[in-house]
């Protein structure tokens, strides 16, 4: 990290990341002003997500840390570039991942065009990811936070090498742990403060129930692989590849049906076909249904700017899962991209990020469009 001191406006969301992050820089003798994003204005005061409170606590941080904050409204930009593209990702039955559509289009766009008419020279959040700048590419790289288990580099992987040259990661070099310890050996309001989970127009509500509000429901057939019906669903767009809770049908046991699974074996979402508007469910997490050896993603974001050279690398079809060994090859026009796995991954989800990596560096990805 550069010792020249700079004004850096810091994302405080109201978090114990974001509020190490200013902490940090301000330690380091940086210009420090906080910005709160409100990024969400339907229903936001009910219980299940309310910005207020996040903003008390942000607040509440930069008063201890002595530094100025801004409250910002994002949320006709927020609902334009992310929420309309959540909801037809939903309508076409894919699962998208809003959170990376965030960061691409406000964290990393209309926040960072904000900051810099402030005057900022660089922006920083508290994620968990790293930047370093490649002398022999001359290029930035995006790399994993130090903490494997908290590394958000998955999420940041469509930021581009203008994005990444004006943002800081500051607790990308920490674990969590340590960041916790920090917070609570300088006073900070929030260093007991529980992490945030999902995105927070939908936070804890049951997920069907909100999509309910946006997405008309159009009841269908629950089949097992054999074709008979187990069930009805209520609405394809309310499912997901791999979902086991939901479903309606724990009762319905068939030791013929379960592929090592058994009598008891649980129920599994393998696929959804739109034209017949019918639910396929399998029994055994291992089903051959759920498992793919190979995946197709597009509308690709390459950190370099340019599309790495087909070969050998690891790469994450979902954020909760270790890197998988793969084969990268474009596969035509538009930048697509297919990866070969050795070993079959599960549940791989049209619509979910396909992110590719060298080692510690995450190179970008696309967006899963199909699996086989």
């Amino acid at each position: 990290m550069s010792t020249k001191k700079k004004r850096v406006v810091v994302g405080l969301s109201g978090g114990v990341d974001s509020a190490v992050t200013a902490y940090l820089l301000k330690e380091q003798g940086h210009e420090v002003i906080g910005i709160f994003m409100k990024n969400w204005e339907d229903d936001d005061d009910s219980e299940y997500c309310s910005s207020n409170i996040d903003f008390v606590d942000a607040a509440s941080v930069a008063d201890v840390l002595g530094i100025e904050i801004e409250h910002v409204n994002f949320a006709a930009d927020y609902k334009d570039r992310v929420f309309a593209e959540f909801l037809r990702e939903y309508q076409a039955g894919r699962t998208p991942n809003p959170d990376v559509l965030c960061n691409a289009e406000i964290k990393f766009k209309a926040f960072l065009d904000h900051a810099m008419r402030l005057g900022a020279e660089q922006i920083a959040t508290g994620h968990y990811a790293r930047v370093r700048f490649n002398q022999g590419t001359g290029r930035h790289e995006l790399l994993k936070g130090l903490d494997p288990a908290k590394d958000q580099s998955y999420f940041l992987h469509r930021l581009n090498q203008q994005q990444l040259s004006k943002t800081l990661f500051p607790v990308g070099e920490l674990r969590k742990t340590e960041v916790r310890r920090i917070a609570t050996e300088i006073g900070l309001p929030n260093a007991r403060k529980k992490d945030s989970t999902g995105i927070c127009f939908i936070g804890e509500r049951p997920f069907r129930e909100f999509l309910n509000r946006y997405i008309s429901k159009e009841p269908g057939p629950i089949r097992d692989e054999r074709g008979r019906v187990l069930g009805q669903h209520q609405g394809l767009s309310f499912y997901t590849l791999g979902q086991r809770q939901g479903l309606g049908i724990g009762g319905v046991k068939d030791k013929g049906a379960a592929r090592g699974g058994g009598d008891h074996a649980p129920w599994f979402v393998a696929r959804k076909d739109m034209a017949a508007n019918t639910l396929w469910v399998v029994q055994g997490h291992d089903h051959p249904w759920l498992l793919s050896s190979a995946l197709e993603a597009d509308d690709t974001s390459w950190v370099a700017g340019v599309a790495p050279t087909p070969g050998a690398y690891a790469a994450k079809s979902r954020y909760r899962q270790a890197d998988a060994p793969c084969t990268l090859a474009h596969s035509g026009a538009g930048g697509a991209f297919r990866l070969d796995f050795p070993e079959a991954q599960w549940a791989v989800t049209p619509g979910q990020s396909a992110v590719l990596y060298d080692g510690e560096v995450c190179l970008g990805g696309g967006v899963i469009s199909s699996a086989a």
